[in-house]
């Protein structure tokens, strides 16, 4: 039964001071891929930039619909890059030659041989399939996001816009599709045949065959065959691949031979975790009591403060309004003796016209 990442973390935190488990990263064991795996060449001199391999895989991927619609070739004048929601691109490139500019390149997960997102991934939620394509089970992964940093060709993206449970995404190569004997969907769609489906070793022997035949048109280099140790994409070009984006500094060493240092302190650094995230908590929580207490000492000594306030007030309105009633109860009763006066007088002089 698979954990969430939820249960991953609280496994690691219920575990306390709990002796650390030493567990072992993906990578640390040799691993030259599988003979017999697929790959996909393609020849970068026969793409003509339709993006119609970006709306296939957009399709069989369910992503969203882009901003603008895959007809609108406009997109090419900027250079893009995978994302959460585009798992490939086409990208323009004017290399100064009139005779081949401009050209196209696809640029996508590369599947490599000896991956370096599985080799820095230490609960392998990546796996390099005999298929050659390089798969992730987001059942299974924690949210490091150590993958993002060790590609090479910095390819997986994140979900950061969904807070309760983000994947990190990236190009299968059509996985499911090839394992029910169907083309990768992006090589299904292209109208140049510039992408090319079948196994690595048959794609190289391939590239060799036209850069033999064709020395004018293609530089003698096959990209993938060796960097990083070898991808299971392959492409060709017309141009030296620098002028097209990619990445010429990478060398032919696989990726986790360069990583196996950093990756054996997974172990300790797993152990420590529990500690660490348990020593956190009680601090945050210890912090959270005392801010409490002290928010709640100051609500009191505000209401106490507000409460005497309000009856020095009260007592002196109601000084006043005391004060305001007595002088008008001596107010009334000094007018009702007015009243009482005159009247008498009144009567008074009444009475002296009756009796003359």
């Amino acid at each position: 039964m698979s954990r969430s990442r939820r249960d991953f973390l609280k496994l690691i935190t219920g575990a306390g001071v709990a002796v650390a488990v030493p567990l072992t990263a993906e990578g640390h064991d040799h691993f030259t891929g599988y003979p017999d795996s697929y790959g996909i060449l393609h020849d970068i001199t026969l793409c003509i930039g339709c993006r119609s391999c970006e709306a296939a895989c957009n399709k069989v991927n369910n992503l969203p619909a882009p901003e603008k619609p895959f007809e609108d070739l406009t997109v090419l004048d900027q250079k893009r890059r995978t994302d959460e929601n585009t798992y490939t691109v086409v990208n323009k490139y004017d290399v100064g030659n009139s005779s081949v500019s401009p050209l196209f390149r696809k640029f996508q997960c590369n599947h490599c041989m000896e991956p370096a997102c599985a080799s820095a991934c230490f609960v392998a939620a990546f796996t390099k399939t005999p298929e050659g394509a390089v798969i992730y089970d987001p059942s299974v992964c924690v949210g490091c996001r150590y993958c993002l940093i060790a590609c090479p060709f910095e390819v997986p993206a994140y979900e950061f816009h969904d807070p309760l449970d983000p994947r990190v995404v990236k190009c299968t190569m059509c996985y499911p599709r090839i394992i029910e004997g169907k083309l990768p969907s992006c090589v299904e769609a292209c109208p140049q045949e510039a992408l090319t489906f079948g196994k690595r070793e048959d794609l190289i022997a391939i590239a060799r065959e036209r850069i033999r035949k064709h020395p004018d048109r293609y530089i003698n280099h096959i990209y993938g065959e060796h960097e990083v140790g070898g991808t299971s994409w392959l492409y060709i070009s017309g141009v030296p691949f620098e002028k097209l984006g990619f990445r010429t500094d990478l060398g032919i060493t696989p990726a986790p031979e360069l990583t196996s240092g950093a990756l054996a302190m997974v172990p300790i650094i797993i152990g420590m975790w529990p500690v660490l995230l348990g020593g956190i908590y009680f601090i945050t929580q210890r912090k959270e009591k005392m801010a409490a207490r002290e928010l709640k000492d100051a609500v009191n000594e505000a209401i106490e403060n507000t409460q005497a306030s309000a009856n020095e007030v009260k007592a002196k309105a109601l000084a006043a309004a005391k004060q305001d009633k007595e002088k008008a109860i001596e107010k009334a009763v000094e007018k009702a003796l007015k009243e009482a006066a005159k009247q008498a007088k009144e009567t008074k002089e009444d009475n002296g016209k009756e009796d003359a």
